[in-house]
């Protein structure tokens, strides 16, 4: 059976060369790179190098660079630390952030009684920016937390833009740029952004690691204790060899960037072409144009399909994510979505399509040919 992998903003494949780094790693510098003697400097050399790579392709300091499990685990840090530590009164934040930040911001805000505020979604799933300038207006030590790229439909904050506003009203700007990473280019020197965070298996490096951009003299305190690994921010033996699958990971992909991004952005349009061709009715939730490796669709099906779509693909051999999932028999509203659709468009079949390098035409051609069958 013919199988198509289109869920590249839920994970990627590793690159050949990452596997490659990662397995020499694991087999000739096993190490400890806490430890002093030659075993230990040789996994420590590795890691400083990792460091090196990742900051140099994000114009920003070494020391600014902080490894952890993921961007999650970033997120939480982040978040927890400016309540706990930098006695952060208020966080301005939206409803369609990805649930690392919204789930830990509640948590936040019954521990400590915070004042929440959201910022108002366009029709199109972007952010109104006039509205966060009118709550910044308001004097309270404030966080603001938006995502860069969002996962879900893969709409595209101006990060220069907001860094400026957050500048002028002299708050802390937190953004997960978990989908961004790796597939555009960041410049740390010139966005005033205060914290950011990645996932290496997001730009087709390894699972379970990925970095904390803090930058210095923030004051962040760490959320995990033990050990001084980490500049004493994140104790716990560093994965070197996920590690050094990321760094390898993040110089591939921004080596192959502008190849890589002006092929993808021909499979989306490719797709959209199709998509008028053979289901003149269907719709973009968001716009074309939102960030080049994910679209999110309404298709003119039934409602009845909703609930069987994602498994008469899977049935086909292909691999999407619809903003609606389905938990325990019944179909509850992507989060996301929620705040861009009506109850009425909601209860219709919506895809998520997310495009690597590794994808081609035919691949779309079978997803094209397999939603007619539907």
């Amino acid at each position: 059976m013919k199988k198509v992998y289109l869920d590249n903003a839920s994970t990627t494949a590793m690159r050949p060369e990452v596997i490659q780094e990662m397995t020499k790693v694991m087999a000739e510098d096993f190490g400890n790179p806490s430890s002093t003697h030659s075993f230990g400097r040789n996994g420590k050399t590795i890691l400083e190098l990792s460091r090196k790579s990742i900051a140099k392709h994000l114009n920003c300091s070494a020391q600014e660079i902080i490894f952890t499990s993921g961007g999650t685990e970033a997120d939480n840090w982040i978040l927890r630390s400016a309540i706990e530590d930098l006695k952060i009164e208020r966080i301005i934040t939206t409803k369609i952030e990805h649930h690392a930040v919204l789930h830990t911001v509640l948590v936040l805000e019954s521990e400590y009684n915070i004042q929440v505020d959201y910022v108002n979604i366009n029709p199109d799933g972007s952010i109104d920016l006039t509205h966060l300038s009118n709550l910044l207006a308001q004097d309270k030590k404030t966080l603001v937390s938006l995502m860069h790229v969002n996962n879900e439909t893969g709409t595209i904050l101006d990060l220069d833009r907001v860094g400026v506003i957050c500048k002028q009203y002299s708050v802390l700007f937190h953004s997960d740029t978990v989908q961004s990473v790796g597939k555009t280019e960041i410049d740390l020197q010139q966005t005033a952004v205060d914290f950011i965070v990645a996932s290496a298996h997001k730009f087709h490096g390894p699972k379970g690691v990925g970095f904390a951009f803090i930058r210095k003299n923030s004051g962040l305190q760490p959320l995990i204790f033990g050990g001084e690994q980490e500049k004493g921010l994140r104790a716990g033996t560093e994965a070197v060899h996920q590690i050094a699958g990321m760094a390898k990971a993040l110089s591939l992909s921004y080596e192959n960037l502008d190849h890589e991004r002006a092929y993808i952005a021909e499979l989306k349009t490719y797709l959209i072409e199709q998509l008028e061709r053979h289901f003149p009715g269907f719709r973009i939730n968001g716009k074309a144009e939102d960030f080049y490796n994910i679209i999110n669709i309404i298709l003119p099906f039934s409602a009845d399909k909703t609930s069987m779509l994602l498994f008469s693909l899977d049935m086909k051999g292909i691999a999407v994510s619809r903003g609606s999932a389905c938990q325990s028999g019944s179909i509850k509203p992507s989060h996301v979505l929620k705040e861009m659709l009506s109850e009425t468009d909601l209860k219709l079949p919506n895809l998520r399509i997310s495009f690597s390098h590794y994808n081609t035409k035919e691949d779309i051609d079978w997803l094209i040919e397999s939603l007619k069958s539907i």
